[in-house]
């Protein structure tokens, strides 16, 4: 196995639009990413991960890209970026941007140009077709409800938007479109930056043909991003990236892929496949799904489908390419909330479990903001309270245009799986909008951020704060918690996440209790002889498994 940096590195996520405002118009900004670098740095990581800060109409929270080489004016300017990034490296950090080329807005100057007219050069940069029959050319629904087509009548064609009618899909076939990204790519790289995390990267190349759907048939809320996905040219592309840019700078890069199997994910990422370091996948996102409603459900999860989706991509990537490690991210709800327990009495115990059983695997971690503290999901008791694209247009489709569900019904969902749930403001302190901003936020803060807060957690030595931090100096001291080989035990346990992790003669064992039962389990006889790194309990009960209780074993 190739060791780089990057494979040793953890990686801190912020979302700059609720980490902190410093001008009190209610909006992160970049000095208030610089005001706390201090506390990131205190946590242990090596790597910071921006969501995009480019300038953008906002129709997806910065995805809706408009010019890749200015600031968003709400953030702040390039002096701010230059001063953040020079502050960054002093404190011994990297960062990482985020790369969103698979579309851009409808208002990027190549846009504007590209429906002007079908001879414009710029209109060969986008995904046009002909209608058929007077309505779209196929049958392709986007990823926030509706179809995936618009129609411009100035050119009486259809551009494809796999997301809003915002955000219109780049045609990566036009060499010219790839040598224009690459060439933005690059210029961020000359200023410094350390690397990118890629936005749905492998929804780049689509079958030219076009060919309707047929995985709609039946369901109530469907999107057609699968049929985008691993398309017939996306490996031929991102080889000409790597060459082009990434193997000119020593970068950490990350490429978002819905609906990649392991197998893609070695293509991908493969050591020797010079393409990409790593991908997020989805796989155990989709644990808890509905196959006719998506995302909107509150079906719980089963542990063992989470055991069995997780120790697949551990295993079949081991020796052959490198897995990311996720819990959170500004897409997904709060994982306590999700996975663990977010009752006053469990929640800093489920959070601390859920760490473990993640960190100790074979991958680089990623960690969301707030993760740290236990944040948790928000339950806003009104739609007009959500600002996400998503969970707006998901709610229009399947309350009002078809009444599939009831509002309170629809509500539920939303409470448990809206993205707006990882977007309220970083909870700093129990001062009023938790400390995040001095005038009114542009989303509501968690009602329980009096309790849940960065003060209350460094004050305090058994935080979850300080049980991350332990998570991350362990990963520093033991080669084993990086490269070691992994092992499930007892897949079929519904109640219960143990693994073994194996180098060089040294073994890890990782035990998690996922319920609020106390339970028993062989743990003596496995750990031998071996010593406690870490728990989220005060002491050893032996086999005896608390509520939430996990730990990691060293033995020699």
């Amino acid at each position: 196995m190739n060791k780089s940096w990057w494979q040793e590195a953890v990686v801190y996520q912020v979302y700059p639009r609720s980490f902190q405002d410093t001008n009190g118009d209610g909006i992160g900004d970049l000095q208030g990413i610089i005001k706390h670098l201090d506390y990131i740095k205190k946590l242990g990581v090596d790597v910071i991960w921006l969501n995009p800060i480019y300038s953008s109409p906002n129709d997806d929270n910065g995805y809706d890209i408009s010019d890749y080489r200015n600031i968003m004016t709400e953030f702040g300017t390039m002096a701010d970026f230059n001063q953040l990034l020079k502050t960054i490296h002093e404190h011994g950090l990297k960062l990482m941007m985020d790369l969103v080329v698979n579309h851009t807005s409808d208002e990027n100057a190549w846009f504007v140009e590209a429906k002007r007219s079908v001879n414009n050069k710029y209109h060969d940069f986008y995904l046009w077709r002909d209608g058929k029959d007077g309505k779209a050319p196929n049958n392709w629904q986007s990823e926030f409800s509706g179809s995936a087509w618009q129609y411009v009548p100035s050119v009486n064609q259809y551009y494809l938007h796999l997301f809003t009618k915002k955000q219109a899909d780049l045609n990566w076939d036009n060499s010219d479109v790839r040598h224009e990204i690459f060439d933005l790519m690059n210029w961020w790289c000359d200023k410094g930056i350390d690397g990118f995390r890629m936005d749905v990267i492998n929804l780049i190349s689509k079958d030219p043909a076009f060919p309707d759907d047929p995985n709609l048939k039946g369901e109530v809320h469907g999107s057609s991003m699968t049929m985008a996905a691993n398309g017939p040219h996306v490996h031929e592309y991102l080889k000409e990236m790597y060459k082009e840019v990434l193997s000119k700078h020593d970068l950490i890069t990350v490429g978002e892929t819905p609906g990649a199997s392991t197998a893609d994910a070695i293509k991908y990422t493969g050591f020797n496949s010079h393409e990409l370091e790593m991908v997020f996948q989805f796989e155990h996102m989709g644990v808890d799904i509905s196959p006719t409603m998506g995302k909107w459900t509150d079906r719980p999860f089963k542990l063992v489908d989470l055991k069995r989706i997780m120790s697949r991509w551990q295993t079949e990537l081991n020796g052959k390419a490198w897995n990311s490690l996720y819990w959170n991210n500004h897409d997904q709800p709060r994982v306590v909330s999700r996975f663990g327990n977010d009752a006053a009495e469990y929640r800093e115990l489920s959070a601390k479990m859920l760490g473990n059983c993640l960190h100790m695997m074979q991958g680089t971690p990623y960690i969301y903001q707030g993760e740290e503290i236990g944040m948790t999901n928000v339950g806003f008791p009104k739609i007009s309270d959500y600002h996400d694209v998503e969970t707006l247009n998901a709610y229009k489709e399947l309350v009002q245009d078809k009444h599939s569900v009831t509002d309170g019904q629809m509500m539920r969902y939303i409470h448990k799986h809206s993205r707006d749930n990882a977007r309220t403001p970083m909870q700093w302190n129990d001062e009023p909008n938790a400390g995040f901003t001095a005038g009114e936020p542009w989303i509501d803060v968690n009602p329980n951020y009096d309790q849940i807060n960065v003060a209350n957690a460094l004050a305090d030595p058994n935080s979850v704060f300080y049980f991350y931090q332990k998570l991350n100096q362990l990963r520093k001291q033991y080669s084993i918690i990086v490269y070691g080989d992994y092992e499930l035990i007892e897949p079929e346990d519904e109640q219960v996440y143990m693994y073994w992790r194996h180098l060089d003669g040294q073994k890890l064992l990782v035990v998690s209790n996922y319920t609020d039962q106390t339970l028993r389990r062989s743990i003596i006889q496995h750990r031998g002889t071996g010593h406690m790194l870490i728990s989220n309990y005060q002491n050893d009960s032996g086999d005896q498994l608390r509520p939430y209780e996990s730990r990691t074993y060293l033995i020699n």
